[in-house]
């Protein structure tokens, strides 16, 4: 894999990450491309996994 298609699919990630950490809903993925949603959707549910581990 190219490393731009890599720093294009990490930047995905670390976005959605910070979109859940906020709170902000899985439906506000603004990706539409199966790997960049898929990447965007993996750090969103790490980042509530990460809120809800905490909250207890």
């Amino acid at each position: 894999m190219k490393r731009q298609k890599r720093d294009r699919l990490e930047r995905a990630h670390s976005q959605g990450f910070k979109a859940g950490l906020a709170g902000r809903s899985k439906e506000q993925c603004p990706y539409q491309q199966v790997d960049p949603k898929s990447e965007w959707l993996g750090g969103w549910r790490e980042a509530i996994e990460n809120r809800n581990m905490y909250k207890t």
